[in-house]
């Protein structure tokens, strides 16, 4: 029983950085009604950015604390964010006002390859470490109750704790605040959210904002865990399946299914990968979301389009 708590709070920690993840492409789905492939690129972008001004403000101005210098180093990084969100508004999305999704989607793929590059260009392309203060001694817990405790690790612990505020922040943004009721109307219909008075162009400067500010948190984290490395752009890859399982229109969706895929790996690693072969926690979370496309292409809680003719 202790091994499999074990492992079910493991799924869960893990489900919770999936979900951050995950809600960068809710975000821009609601926004703008398009499915964002630079999500991937902007957690490597932000989390390059984090990393090198954690390095280069204790040299440019010799504060020792490692606190004050990740604090200046994220809110450096969040502005960095927020000049590219602008950016990508005024030279990209403001002159594909009204156009189909399809355009929009090439437009996220070149976005991704454009900081890509800017990425290296700008901080280089070694692997860089993030030290946050994140515990990695594990904890043992329950000692007393299951035969050899339960063997928790704190960072995951400390990361899907981070993971789950913002999380809840931003559900209570969108459902409680008049700039989240006007991105849902824009993601809704583009034309009528501009014929009553809501400014297109300055929801997709907050909401590509917003988007980055996760980027920048779940980059910061997964650095923390693994180091800054160009294979974080794959993270999007991984999120992918908690997308299609949530809904790509649901915020609740987005944390229901990341908790549902975090889940669905481990124990399916642990208990099913010795009957058919090591690797199944890879592929699991895509047969499960293919299975979802089959039986309810909108999942669990994305709303199911109706189109008359």
């Amino acid at each position: 029983m202790g091994f499999f708590l074990e492992t079910l709070i493991g799924g869960l920690m893990a489900g919770m950085l999936y979900s951050l993840v995950a809600l960068g492409f809710v975000l821009i789905f609601k926004a703008s009604g398009v499915f964002n492939f630079a999500q991937g690129a902007m957690v490597l972008f932000a989390a390059l950015a984090m990393a090198r001004f954690a390095e280069w403000i204790p040299q440019w101005t010799g504060i020792n604390s490692l606190l004050l210098a990740n604090l200046l180093a994220f809110a450096l990084a969040a502005a960095v964010m927020f000049v590219v969100a602008w950016v990508v508004e005024f030279l990209v999305l403001r002159h594909l006002v009204n156009q189909e999704g399809a355009t929009l989607l090439m437009a996220t793929l070149g976005i991704t390859y454009f900081l890509d590059g800017l990425g290296q260009t700008l901080f280089g392309s070694d692997i860089y470490p993030i030290d946050i203060g994140m515990p990695k001694e594990p904890l043992m817990l329950l000692d007393t109750v299951f035969e050899g405790g339960l063997l928790i690790s704190q960072e995951d612990m400390v990361a899907a704790l981070i993971a789950a505020v913002l999380v809840a922040a931003l559900s209570l943004f969108f459902q409680k605040t008049t700039t989240g009721r006007a991105l849902r109307a824009v993601a809704d219909d583009h034309q009528a959210a501009q014929s009553i008075g809501i400014p297109l162009n300055r929801i997709w400067v907050i909401v590509w904002c917003v988007a980055g500010v996760v980027a920048l948190v779940a980059g910061m984290i997964w650095g923390a865990k693994l180091g800054v490395q160009f294979s974080l752009s794959s993270l999007a890859l991984r999120a992918l399946p908690v997308v299609i399982l949530g809904g790509l229109t649901s915020v609740p969706g987005a944390i229901i299914g990341g908790l549902i895929i975090g889940v669905g790996e481990k124990l399916s690693e642990v208990f099913l990968g010795p009957y058919v072969g090591g690797g199944i926690e890879i592929w699991f979370a895509y047969m499960l979301a293919l299975g979802f496309l089959l039986v309810r292409p909108q999942g669990l809680f994305g709303e199911k389009i109706i189109d008359r003719v």
